[in-house]
């Protein structure tokens, strides 16, 4: 199953570009499932996707020439000559996903098309034979998106070039979680399809594309090269201030490890505070994991001023009885 997730199928309900917690770091939420690419080269339609149905696998993942994770997931694909590589990144402390496909072209006519797949639902739970009663106004290539009456917070998408086609009672139907169904779980749903994007490129042509969905309003500000660079930055900054003595052998080890523990540290706003997350997908911040993992996480890394405010989370968590009293004993 893993070599499904690294060609993009989601093979749990858990499983999208943006899960958002409404009230960080909980009551999160799936709003885009996933973005599906193709390429038209000279009127010649080539789906790049990769879509799990209990009777298919659509063969997107034949394009894909490789995967890496360097800071954030890269994807290359190779469409006859045409190369696309695709940087999936998230911008740091925003409920906002960035993808930067980067196209080199060859001497032929070529069309990208960007297909987002959304939805609005706890991400426990799914939407399985569910009609979307979807609401969208557009400006330029900016989408704000109601996904359903009762769903009051609107979904932001936008690209950075190109032409947007609406879509109207468009959606995918039974996307197939295995995972889920292993599990003894309901293991399909629906999602639905506001439109897509159509993005030209000319013979000979590199070009770049910023694609972003986000609960922020202003993303048509937002370019994903930028927002790549600053994570960048961010993690090396997180490197140097560790400490921990890099050697050539070990510091790529030394970068993971640090990306790694930052993975788990989460900003609650309520609290005006950080705490540690459990882990993906569903924990919360408990006492009994914060303990366990303060050392690796925090005094190891240096990051001090984090862990006394992750100890105010936990006596604040214990002054309003959030704490089990197996935490307490400890």
């Amino acid at each position: 199953m893993q070599a499904l997730q690294l060609f993009g199928a989601n093979t749990r309900r858990y499983h999208g570009l943006l899960v958002a917690p409404l009230t960080p770091p909980g009551k999160r939420n799936l709003l885009l499932s996933k973005v599906d690419e193709s390429v038209e080269i000279d009127g010649q339609k080539h789906n790049i996707y990769s879509n799990i149905g209990k009777t298919y696998i659509s063969k997107g993942y034949k394009y894909l020439i490789s995967f890496e994770k360097d800071y954030i997931p890269i994807y290359t694909y190779k469409i006859e000559d045409v190369i696309i590589k695709k940087y999936i990144c998230m911008e740091h402390g925003k409920n906002t996903v960035t993808i930067l496909y980067k196209i080199f072209n060859s001497n032929k006519k070529t069309k990208i098309i960007l297909t987002p797949i959304v939805n609005f639902r706890d991400f426990h739970k799914d939407t399985y034979n569910h009609e979307f009663e979807l609401n969208q106004e557009q400006k330029n290539r900016k989408l704000k998106l109601i996904v359903d009456k009762q769903t009051s917070t609107p979904i932001y998408i936008n690209v950075s070039e190109g032409k947007y086609i609406k879509h109207e009672n468009d959606s995918f139907r039974n996307m197939f979680y295995i995972e889920e169904e292993k599990r003894g779980f309901n293991g399909e749903e629906n999602h639905v399809i506001p439109g897509r994007y159509e993005i030209d490129v000319n013979e000979n042509e590199q070009k770049d594309i910023t694609f972003v969905a986000s609960l922020e309003e202003n993303i048509e500000e937002i370019d994903a090269t930028q927002i790549i660079k600053k994570e960048k930055a961010r993690i090396d900054v997180l490197v140097d201030n560790s400490k921990l003595k890099q050697t050539e052998k070990n510091k790529e080890l030394i970068k993971n490890y640090i990306i790694a523990t930052d993975n788990f540290v989460v900003y609650r706003p309520s609290f005006k505070l950080h705490t540690i997350i459990a882990g993906y997908p569903w924990f919360l911040d408990w006492g009994r994991d914060t303990l366990i993992s303060f050392e690796g996480l925090l005094l190891k890394t240096k990051r001090y001023e984090i862990a006394k405010e992750v100890l105010l989370t936990m006596v604040r968590d214990i002054k309003y009885g959030l704490v089990p009293n197996r935490i307490l004993r400890l």
